[in-house]
């Protein structure tokens, strides 16, 4: 896994200005490619093109880059791995192309060199991107895997084209002064997450997953603001239509088929992603999907798998003893760190160095314990991210289905009157009910009643189940009112998520977090968390393959009996006993509010400074400190609202001193 980077200026920048400003790029990377590094310039039009490298496969010279094509035509920085490299290379060979050294890089540049780049990306199958300098055509093209498991920044400073794999690396050339992008940050307050194309900074953008973006020297010099995707970008991948066409073509096996079908799929992503000149282990929580990817690493393994964990000491949120009771049973060299609060307090700090624009998903922490922990024995961990997404795991879904039953038993004008009463200010029903909540014993009483009945007024007052979906998974609904001077922008959430006529309202909520919630949470948070320790993270259930045959499954072998992944018990219940998974989903998660109670609170209370806040002026500070100080009192139990706020806090802090 690497860090790659690059700029376009004009011709007129003398050739040792680009290599500098490339180095500069490059080395705000090293993390993520601590074994290599290499700059590439063509200063006859203005382009410079870097990498880091952290040596997986073919550890000798010949893994070089950026690399030249056999011919010279095509140059590559590439990040990722290409886990069929080796049948495309048998495949060129044959074709009679001729190779230096048995890298995947190689056979990407020499693939587009023989196939184009279209072809060659249709071949692929793996977590990547990549820029490609056409030298011929002069066009630079800017590449991300089908469902985004690689990251892949680009934009404009000033007016020179740019591109990083972080976004520290395109703050580092003279001159950036891009501004902080107010829109983002409510895109960020509602969701815990900048959604892609969006970064925190205007003139910015994160490349769609499955796309690729062609940038001649007329693009590089014309700076766009680009609204849900880039003009001129392509698609070579699209989720929505394997969703729909998925959704046209079920597979029609009987429950005893599609269970061997998967088996045999997961079975192989696993086993090409276990491809490595380096150690490699797996991250374990006990849950479904990780006890599932170190299973079936096991199985096919000829020596006992390293596998990690973290826990905590409260217990509601501790997987720890899942996780060593699975590694016991499959054999596993298991380590496990238990975290206290006073790590969370130590980490905390590097958290906006690490993920370099907001960022707000608790389990980061945990997330980066665990990435360190790995390291310390290997290079490579495999990862079980995705099954939720593509299974139908995810607890929301099912609250979001009790919901549309209930709205479909009332009429609408009900439901609306209902709605506007639970959601007016004090003196309100909501406030009613908050109000006489406290009178219950404290084992039945809410955490936070006025919350949940905001809630329920929302789930109430939802046009659709597209817009009640996204109330439910939404922090901050008030988020244009909470940040000042912003205003709604089109994402792949509010744009996509309807029309999807062929799907079901729970299949729409899973495509809804495949194309968002997954790339630009879940899998940022595992790509910037391992490479911060210079870790490589694979991820064997989103091979496109396992996608596909997800969508192609009927419903109801995925989600039966009120639980989902159905199919996905299946096939670990041929490697682990049910009784050592079958348990309430718990998520891989942190104890922040406890924290934020205990040893975060003084560090809260600074970042939360209402004069400060006035100062800044992003937030509204009376909407900020009301929420701070019901967390303070011990009423609320929603402290992901607050992290939301305090990660901003953190990052804007970090960014005003650096700058």
């Amino acid at each position: 896994m690497c860090g790659i980077s690059g700029l376009w200026h004009s011709p007129t920048l003398p050739s040792e200005e680009l290599v500098a400003r490339a180095r500069r790029m490059s080395e705000q990377l090293k993390h993520r490619g601590p074994d290599d590094s290499g700059v590439f310039v063509d200063p006859g039009a203005g382009i410079a093109l870097g990498h880091r490298r952290l040596s997986v496969v073919d550890l000798s010279a010949h893994g070089h880059q950026p690399m030249a094509s056999a011919n010279g035509r095509y140059v590559i920085t590439y990040n990722g791995e290409a886990f069929n490299h080796q049948q495309l290379h048998r495949e060129l060979v044959s074709q009679g192309a001729t190779f230096r050294g048995h890298s995947d890089t190689e056979v990407i540049v020499t693939a587009v060199e023989h196939w184009g780049l279209e072809r060659t990306l249709q071949r692929l199958n793996g977590m990547f991107a990549f820029a490609l300098w056409d030298r011929e055509q002069r066009t630079l093209s800017l590449v991300r895997d089908r469902v985004g498991i690689k990251p892949l920044y680009y934009g404009w400073v000033g007016r020179m084209f740019v591109f990083a794999s972080e976004l520290k690396a395109i703050q580092a050339p003279p001159g950036f002064n891009n501004e902080i992008n107010r829109d983002a940050i409510a895109l960020f307050m509602r969701h815990g997450y900048i959604p892609a194309p969006y970064s925190i900074f205007r003139g910015i953008y994160k490349l769609l997953p499955g796309t690729w973006l062609p940038v001649e020297e007329r693009t590089a010099r014309q700076p766009l603001e680009i609204g849900a995707i880039h003009p001129l970008t392509r698609t070579y991948w699209s989720a929505r239509g394997v969703a729909e066409d998925g959704a046209a073509h079920r597979n029609g096996y009987t429950d005893e088929e599609a269970v061997d079908e998967l088996d045999t799929l997961l079975r192989d992503a696993v086993k090409i992603r276990m491809e490595a000149d380096v150690p490699l282990g797996a991250f374990l929580s006990g849950g479904i999907d990780s006890s599932t990817i170190a299973a079936l690493m096991q199985v096919q393994a000829s020596r006992p798998v390293k596998t990690f964990s973290i826990g905590f000491g409260t217990q509601d949120i501790n997987e720890a003893p899942f996780a060593k009771a699975v590694a016991a049973h499959l054999g596993t060299d298991h380590q496990e760190l238990y975290l206290t609060a006073r790590d969370a307090l130590d980490i905390v700090p590097e958290l906006p160095t690490i993920f370099d624009e907001p960022f707000a998903d608790p389990s980061q922490i945990p997330t980066l314990f665990v990435s360190r922990l790995a390291r310390n024995a290997v290079t490579v961990s495999l990862s079980g991210d995705g099954g939720d997404e593509l299974f139908g795991g995810y607890s929301r879904y099912f609250e979001a289905e009790r919901y549309r039953r209930l709205t479909a038993m009332f009429p609408r004008m009900l439901l609306n009157s209902a709605a506007a009463a639970l959601k007016a200010p004090q003196g309100s029903l909501a406030y009613v009910m908050g109000r006489a909540a406290r009178l219950l014993p404290s084992q039945l009483r809410p955490k936070n009643p006025l919350s949940m009945a905001t809630r329920l007024g929302n789930m109430l007052g939802a046009a659709n189940d597209s817009d009640r979906y996204l109330h439910l998974i939404t922090h901050w609904d008030d988020a244009l009112r909470v940040v000042k001077n912003s205003s709604e922008v089109p994402t792949n959430l509010t744009h996509e998520l309807r029309n999807l006529a062929l799907l079901t309202p729970f299949e729409r909520m899973m495509y809804a977090d495949l194309v968002s919630y997954l790339p630009d949470d879940c899998l940022t948070k595992v790509d910037r968390a391992s490479m911060s320790a210079s870790l490589e993270a694979r991820v064997p259930l989103l091979d496109h393959r396992v996608v596909e045959f997800a969508w192609r499954t009927p419903l109801r072998q995925k989600v039966r009996t009120g639980q989902g992944k159905w199919i996905l018990r299946q096939v670990l219940q041929r490697y682990v006993p049910r009784t050592l998974v079958d348990r309430p989903k718990a998520g891989f998660g942190a104890p922040i509010g406890d924290w934020l109670h205990g040893p975060l609170h003084e560090w809260a209370e600074a970042l939360l400074d209402e004069r400060r806040l006035r100062e800044e002026g992003f937030f509204d500070p009376l909407m900020i400190r009301q929420a701070w100080n019901t967390h303070a009192s011990g009423e609320t139990g929603e402290p992901y609202r607050l992290w939301n706020v305090l990660m901003f806090q953190a990052w804007l802090e970090h960014f005003q001193n650096a700058r």
